[in-house]
């Protein structure tokens, strides 16, 4: 069994991590079904904006003082306005959603248990917070018969479904990356999941 430590850390806390925590999203989200042909600079701008709010909450997995896991959250308030926006234009209140961000695990810590301790660790702190109605995230949305789409892939609705999220396709957003086979960065839909804050 793999051996690691599990720490926390809010805001300011995560600067020092930016450099290993991009290295690592980069090689995760290389798999399918994100395709992620990223680079290190965009990526220690974009967790950059996860510093700067004071209430966003990292959960950083080690080896060895190396970063092989990630999982990050923030005030919907204070995350990007594509984010924000689906929510706002169906009616609810951004100031009532602690939004997660991303979760990644090198593929030698998966299947440990770290992937439930994740939003375990997530939700908690959204309920510390005490004024979040809803915890949610987003997940791209790729066709069925996607050609890069491996043939053993599985998808993790039924992880989320387990974990007491519901998928919304009314909430749906839509980021810009590059896959590795384009040569330009391309609009990806996103579709939203939710689960109510306290909810079993």
């Amino acid at each position: 069994m793999q051996e690691f430590q599990v720490q926390t850390f809010q805001g300011e806390q995560i600067l020092a991590y930016i450099p290993a925590v991009a290295k690592l999203r980069i090689e995760v989200f290389r798999e399918y079904p994100y395709l992620y042909d990223g680079s290190l600079d965009y990526e220690a701008r974009y967790l950059k904006t996860y510093s700067d709010s004071p209430e966003s909450f990292f959960v950083i997995v080690f080896r060895n003082q190396e970063v092989v896991g990630v999982c990050t959250g923030v005030p919907m308030a204070d995350a990007d306005e594509s984010s924000k926006q689906p929510f706002l234009d169906k009616g609810y209140d951004p100031n009532r959603i602690f939004y997660f961000g991303e979760s990644v695990l090198r593929k030698s810590y998966r299947g440990l248990g770290l992937g439930v301790r994740f939003f375990q660790e997530r939700e908690a702190y959204a309920q510390r917070l005490g004024r979040f109605d809803w915890v949610a995230f987003c997940a791209v949305e790729r066709p069925e018969k996607h050609p890069r789409r491996p043939a053993d892939y599985i998808p993790l609705d039924r992880f989320w479904n387990r974990r007491g999220y519901a998928k919304h396709p009314e909430l749906s957003t839509t980021y810009v990356w590059q896959d590795l086979d384009e040569t330009e960065a391309t609009p990806k839909p996103m579709v939203f999941w939710l689960k109510r804050v306290n909810e079993e």
